[in-house]
């Protein structure tokens, strides 16, 4: 079967492994042909070569694993070991060892379910993310009537801005350096700031203040500061973006004086929010459209990554697919 690793900072290299057999699944797990995977961005500081968490990532250039860094996965159900799987289904989720990036992939099925089948496999796939922002936007009080400011406005940013819009959100603004102008309005940004976080800040007058704000950029510290020193008094602020670094500094200072609340979390009841978010796509399906804005076939994984590098007005979710 086809294969990527990363070999080198920014370099995959498409190798040949042999197929994985039924007799290797655990109990739980279900065995995939492959579909089409989302590029997230949380997986872009692998193909950086910047070293992970994961047992495996040992390698002297990059995380050298085979399949890494995917985990957003749609796929055919060769074999499986799961109650709830049966080989044909059709089904979206976690490439639970973020080993997506590969021609049969094993996988934990409780991180699985199937889809409308109306769906292509290449839109399908955004259902995973999609899942992701419904979890976390249930995390947050009531989002009805409020102000919903998201730092960041790449793929999840906007995602969280649609889904806040539709949630009732009386304003949502959208706080990113690339110029989203043109699309933010189609994912319910009412104020497309095109700035960096920092000055937003510098410049938000009193009134302005959101009551929730999304800091969905990670990978560095600064901006969860800057997030907090946004929010109105009494807000709520959730951080999203994936930490590179296990401890924050953050000002308390802050969080007191204005009675703020800081929350954060990984997507929990994998299945239940997949099926919500298949639910959610149904009820708008202008959204999927709009959001996977490029697909790559297989061949061209190398291409479909340094896109995701770019900073393009344009681009939204990156899509591979077979």
């Amino acid at each position: 079967m086809w294969c990527y690793r990363l070999i080198a900072p920014y370099t995959f290299e498409r190798t040949e492994l042999p197929d994985r057999q039924p007799v290797s699944l655990t109990t739980g797990q279900v065995l995939l042909k492959f579909l089409a995977a989302g590029i997230c961005g949380s997986d872009l500081p692998g193909f950086r070569g910047t070293r992970g968490k994961l047992p495996g990532d040992t390698g002297t250039s990059a995380a050298g694993i085979d399949g890494f860094p995917i985990h957003e996965i749609v796929g055919e159900v060769i074999a499986s070991r799961h109650t709830d799987h049966q080989p044909g289904d059709r089904v979206v989720g976690w490439a639970s060892g973020f080993d997506g990036l590969m021609g049969l992939v094993a996988a934990d099925g409780d991180g699985l379910v199937s889809y409308d089948p109306e769906l292509t496999p290449r839109l399908a796939v955004a259902l995973q993310a999609l899942a992701c922002v419904l979890y976390a936007t249930e995390q947050l009080p009531d989002l009805a009537g409020r102000h919903v400011a998201v730092i960041g406005q790449g793929s999840i940013g906007l995602l969280f801005s649609y889904v806040a819009k539709a949630l009732g959100a009386s304003r949502v603004t959208g706080v990113d350096p690339v110029d989203r102008s043109s699309i933010g309005p189609a994912f319910g940004v009412d104020t497309v700031v095109r700035a960096t976080s920092d000055r937003w800040v510098s410049h938000l007058l009193p009134a302005e203040r959101p009551d929730v704000v999304i800091e969905a950029v990670g990978h560095q510290v600064a901006t969860l500061n800057h997030a907090l020193a946004a929010a109105a008094f009494g807000g709520t602020v959730f951080y999203f973006g994936v930490p590179d670094d296990d401890s924050y500094p953050i000002s308390m200072r802050t969080m007191l004086r204005n009675n703020l609340t800081l929350k954060s979390g990984v997507t929990l009841d994998r299945r239940r929010v997949l099926r919500r978010a298949d639910d959610f796509a149904a009820e708008h399906p202008d959204l999927l459209p709009a959001y996977v804005t490029h697909t790559f076939g297989v061949d061209d994984v190398q291409a479909a990554f340094e896109l995701a590098l770019r900073p393009e007005p344009g681009r939204v979710k990156i899509a591979i697919a077979r």
